[in-house]
């Protein structure tokens, strides 16, 4: 979503030395839509306003009086802002991601898409072939490298080849048909101009100078890195040989529990990729690490590298029935799956995990359990027992229940965690939820969360950066003071953390209070989140939370220990998290959800249709071309 920044300098300079603040006169805008051009107009007090460019006769900015003033295409109506505007910007129509430019000699080639450090293409099934071959080239290389027969499948009326591995750039996938056993090249299509991006590797995880998982920076394999493919069919069945003892001593283990587990005697250094092809249901698992959550990726102590990359070949890989349980996981990635109905957590980083990536995954309901606050599962990205340097980003979060506990009480730290471009689309609470660790929010999509935004708690530090929050309760809750004192506080009983907050943004809030968060301008003592003037503004040691009398530690502005990022403007967050290289699986995946903001922005139940609808899904994949 491209956009153009009005010049502002006068009318910020004029509203920083304004004696008087005076709201707009009457409120025309409508609501964010992603899919119209939209003028944006920002608010001293964080709030954003939108209005459609086809209805909107023109924008006026009078510099001398410090007034902004909106008028209609039709009508005698105008919005007027005195001396209340941050940013007047205007941004485009969200555009679908463009297919390939597509070659068809024989094949027919329907769809083609580069992605996160991979790409695909789509085809018709031809008549008369067996079997599909399918290569990949990039721009700046002379020949095509042929795509591991594992990832060419077939979907009953259509086949699919991804490949996954590659460098950012452009690329061109052939398929070319096999008949008798032989390769017929004169059917051969292809399809180029597959943009092909690199993950955002932005987080804590880079403090350590060595790349996550099974992958280099660049996102190809790292050098001695083994690859399994898993699927229903051969969940039990996969073998790979471990090195489990001195000397080099190898054992052969066969089932995708049985291979992890083995790397929790910590003899074997190379790196294991697991790309996970289809749905893979609990019954098709070997068995169990974990009886509360499923599969347990579990190392030795938390200083040896795994080095264990989980991922999904395109867009409909599935864990179904089961969840995660990482301890002592150190440099463990999961990307590009989703998780449905789980046991207990979706993922549970559980107990002295360092260096772990989580992103790209899809999250739905869990199974409901005992306690009253289970009816959508328990919780769905936990990070708890001393976890350290953990990235949690570009995650989809479905109508969450509880969605992210970070940190227990028993913490030594430091525990260093950060959120950034996750979609929690009209999930409940804890965004996350924080208990004593030091956190770094930014660059979320808050979509309609009916209970509360971040919560900080027991003495954490929690930096709220460049979030957008739409029709979102409570943005941030401190416990015991500020909005969580009052009404229908609380939502923690445990002593209180404090939060930073700087540059947010909220749409949607009408007049409804709470759903701007109580700054330390407006309550020095009891408020909500101290709202720093600048980025690296530091929170004086005199504010303090309420209850715990800890200070916050402003971690944030350590320049030894953050680490690059470069956040986008909060208004901008939801096309970015929402759009095609965004939160969530490739293309969001083969199972979606469209909410109804009207019913259920304000909904903390079980939506009972979604629920019936991941009871009943099952995958459309028939198997890999042999």
């Amino acid at each position: 979503m491209k956009h153009h920044t009005l010049p502002l300098l006068a009318l910020t300079a004029a509203l920083t030395a304004a004696p008087c603040i005076q709201a707009q006169t009457t409120d025309h805008s409508g609501q964010l839509n992603l899919n119209a051009n939209q003028a944006r107009i920002v608010t001293t007090d964080g709030k954003v306003r939108f209005y459609d460019t086809d209805q909107t006769g023109g924008i006026d900015l009078n510099k001398a009086t410090s007034t902004v003033t909106v008028y209609p295409r039709q009508g005698n109506w105008q919005d007027t802002y005195t001396r209340t505007v941050r940013s007047v910007t205007f941004a485009k129509a969200q555009a679908p991601a463009a297919t390939g430019t597509i070659d068809n000699h024989g094949v027919e080639i329907t769809r083609g898409q580069g992605w996160n450090e991979a790409a695909y293409a789509e085809w018709n099934l031809l008549d008369g072939a067996s079997t599909y071959h399918v290569y990949v080239k990039g721009d700046n290389e002379s020949k095509y490298t042929r795509v591991d027969q594992q990832m060419v499948r077939d979907y009953g009326n259509h086949g699919r080849a991804d490949m996954v591995g590659l460098k950012a750039g452009n690329y061109t996938m052939k398929v070319v048909p096999v008949t008798g056993g032989q390769e017929d090249n004169d059917k051969a299509s292809t399809v180029s101009g597959l943009t092909v991006k690199s993950y955002d590797r932005s987080g804590f995880i880079q403090i350590d100078s060595t790349s996550i998982g099974a992958y280099n920076y660049d996102g190809t394999l790292k050098p001695t890195a083994r690859v399994i493919y898993v699927t229903a069919k051969t969940a039990k069945t996969v073998s790979l040989d471990v090195i489990t003892g001195k000397n080099q001593k190898k054992e052969t283990f066969t089932g995708l529990q049985a291979i992890i587990n083995a790397y929790q005697k910590g003899w074997e250094t190379r790196p294991l990729c697991v790309r996970l092809i289809g749905q893979i249901r609990d019954t098709d698992m070997d068995y169990f690490g974990s009886k509360a959550e499923g599969l347990q990726v579990k190392g030795k102590n938390n200083t040896i590298a795994m080095n264990i990359t989980i991922e999904g070949i395109g867009e409909d890989a599935t864990i179904w029935g089961f969840g995660l349980l990482l301890r002592n996981a150190v440099s463990v990635e999961l990307r590009n799956f989703a998780i449905m109905l789980c046991m207990d957590d979706a993922v549970s980083l559980d107990t002295d995990n360092r260096y772990c990536w989580i992103h790209h995954l899809d999250l739905f309901y869990g199974n409901t359990g005992g306690d009253s606050d289970q009816a959508k599962g328990d919780g769905t990205i936990d990070v708890k027992g001393n976890s350290q340097y953990i990235t949690i980003a570009y995650n989809h979060l479905y109508d969450s229940g509880k969605s992210s506990l970070c940190g227990m009480k028993s913490e030594t730290g430091p525990n260093y965690i950060d959120y950034h471009h996750n979609w929690f689309d009209h999930s409940d609470s804890r965004h996350p939820r924080v208990r004593t660790m030091s956190v770094h929010v930014w660059n979320n999509y808050y979509d309609g969360c009916a209970k509360y935004g971040v919560g900080a708690t027991m003495g954490s530090s929690v930096f709220v950066e460049r979030n957008f929050f739409r029709h979102s309760k409570y943005p941030m809750l401190i416990s015991k003071q500020g909005t969580d004192a009052k009404g229908e506080g609380t939502f923690s009983g445990e002593n209180g953390g404090t939060i930073k907050s700087y540059m947010n943004v909220y749409a949607e809030t009408g007049n409804k209070s709470g759903y701007l968060p109580v700054t330390h301008q407006q309550a020095p003592r009891n408020f909500d989140c101290y709202e720093a003037s600048t980025r690296n503004e530091q929170v004086p040691a005199t504010y303090k939370a309420l209850t715990s009398d800890k200070a916050y530690d402003n971690f944030d502005t350590d320049p030894d220990l953050m680490y690059r990022y470069t956040p986008a403007e909060a208004v901008d967050v939801p096309a970015i998290v929402t759009g095609h290289y965004g939160a969530g699986r490739m293309n969001k995946g083969d199972f979606q959800w469209r909410f109804d903001n009207a019913t259920e922005d304000t909904n903390y139940a079980v939506v009972s249709s979604l629920k019936t609808a991941l009871k009943n899904y099952t995958t459309s994949l028939k198997g890999a071309f042999e």
